[in-house]
């Protein structure tokens, strides 16, 4: 595997990978998203606007099998930002990747700062071997969903708007459950909660990040000669394939599961 063109600024390292990454997928959702809303017309609406009535359906129609269309009515929004951008973020990182390598730690920088973890691999490299020359890939184009914190983060930000929704929406409801079916399963319901934020970040980061592993490793293939380039060939259209279908997937559960639990906070003893 490639490593990350990794800065530090203020104490803190940054993946300007990740950086990249966040930037094109919000511009490409962006994007679909004007095409989709600008010149609308009831009588003859264009491709776009079809595709986005249609993903407007769809949405609604997975909001529907966890609550009232009522009540998620407000959440339609963030559903369908959700799903576009899992979707897309899924999917950059499957066409083609962008490497460089470097040989030469006063060279690895980025507007003159350091990428500090390239120059860090450069000096273990060169120790290991003074004598050979010393070589790292930087990747700088993958799916930014195939990182934890970027996972991790979307899954986070679901758990607050989640937790404040119940807080400030269904107060009295939202912590009797802690206590509920006994006051002794406190501890209990609070590790569920913090493993929901767990399960929810971690089963997109895993997927997308497994498929873009095994990727590399074909290309890696490619690479070893004439039977290797051509034994990849087939077995990258099929796994890039499957990765479609994975990545659709993972932009489905994500959203649907935040449907779910924005459902369990804000539910009422009148909805039981």
């Amino acid at each position: 595997m490639h490593l990350s063109p990794n800065i530090e600024l203020g104490g803190f390292e940054f993946d300007l990978s990740i950086v990249l990454m966040l930037i094109v997928t919000c511009a490409i959702v962006l994007i679909i998203a004007r095409l989709g809303t600008r010149n609308l017309s009831v009588e003859n609406p264009g491709k776009m606007q079809n595709f986005m009535e249609w993903l407007v359906e769809f949405v609604q129609g997975m909001m529907s099998s966890t609550m009232d269309l009522k009540k998620g009515k407000p959440f339609l929004s963030l559903g369908l930002t959700l799903i576009l951008f899992i979707f897309v973020g899924n999917m950059l990182g499957l066409p083609f990747g962008i490497v460089t390598e470097y040989h030469d730690a006063s060279k690895a920088t980025f507007f003159n700062q350091p990428l500090v973890n390239v120059v860090e691999e450069l000096h273990k490299v060169h120790a290991a071997n003074p004598a050979g020359e010393a070589e790292v890939g930087v990747s700088w184009w993958k799916s930014p969903t195939a990182d934890p914190a970027v996972s991790l983060g979307l899954a986070g930000l679901i758990f607050l708007i989640v937790h404040f929704l119940g807080i400030t929406r269904n107060t009295k409801a939202y912590f009797k459950h802690y206590l509920q079916p006994f006051p002794v399963f406190l501890p209990i319901n609070l590790i569920e909660q913090f493993s929901k934020l767990l399960t929810h970040g971690m089963r997109l980061f895993g997927n997308i990040f497994a498929g873009e592993v095994l990727i590399a490793q074909l290309v890696k293939l490619g690479s070893l000669g004439i039977f290797g380039f051509v034994a990849s060939i087939p077995l990258l259209m099929v796994w890039q394939g499957f990765s479609i279908f994975v990545g659709s997937i993972q932009a489905f559960v994500f959203t649907m599961l935040t449907f779910l639990y924005i459902s369990q906070a804000i539910a009422t003893h009148e909805d039981h």
